[in-house]
């Protein structure tokens, strides 16, 4: 037997004889359309302006006193410190995350004034930030630019179920809530 045509002569002719009379499919292809690309929309010029004014308290030559052993953590000189220990124990629970893998230093810092502003706008009091670990330069500098920022009330490393020492929990400064004014 060749390779070519491994069935006998015998079973070759019961194959023909069996499909005599049969006409051959024509093959269809399927062509998927393909999705059309979604433009991306300018966001409003009010959401960018409160994102750059945001993140003009982030400086990187300014740093904090942090404390520098155990995990990272900070409270503002008003803030009980109660709410710190709170932090650390997982008692709050985040509304909002925010995760800056793969950003440079300037749009992490676009994104935390963000965040920081959608929070106050939002009236959403804790956040995660997830700076992860990587070249510990995200790790490192997140603290810093949110110790600067008015705003934050707290921040603590999270706590394991919320992404450990590669993230933070945020309590954001809420404004007083006032009723509309009466016409």
């Amino acid at each position: 037997m060749s390779k070519k045509h491994p069935l006998s002569a015998e079973d070759r002719a019961l194959f023909n004889e069996l499909v005599r009379g049969t006409t051959r499919m024509k093959q269809d292809t399927v062509l998927h359309k393909i999705a059309p690309k979604v433009s991306k929309t300018p966001a409003p010029k009010r959401l960018l302006s409160e994102q750059k004014d945001a993140s003009h308290y982030f400086s990187d030559e300014f740093q904090p006193l942090l404390a520098s052993e155990g995990p990272v953590r900070y409270l503002r000189a008003d803030v009980d410190a109660y709410e710190l220990k709170k932090l650390r124990r997982g008692d709050y629970t985040p509304e909002i995350f925010l995760d800056l893998h793969g950003l440079t230093q300037q749009q992490a810092k676009q994104e935390l004034g963000a965040l920081i502003a959608a929070c106050r706008r939002e009236h959403l009091f804790c956040a995660s930030v997830m700076h992860g670990h990587g070249k510990h330069i995200l790790k490192q500098q997140t603290p810093r630019w949110l110790a600067q920022h008015p705003d934050v009330r707290a921040f603590h490393q999270a706590p394991n179920m919320f992404g450990g020492n590669a993230a933070l929990l945020v309590l954001i400064e809420q404004e007083e809530w006032q009723p509309p004014a009466l016409l």
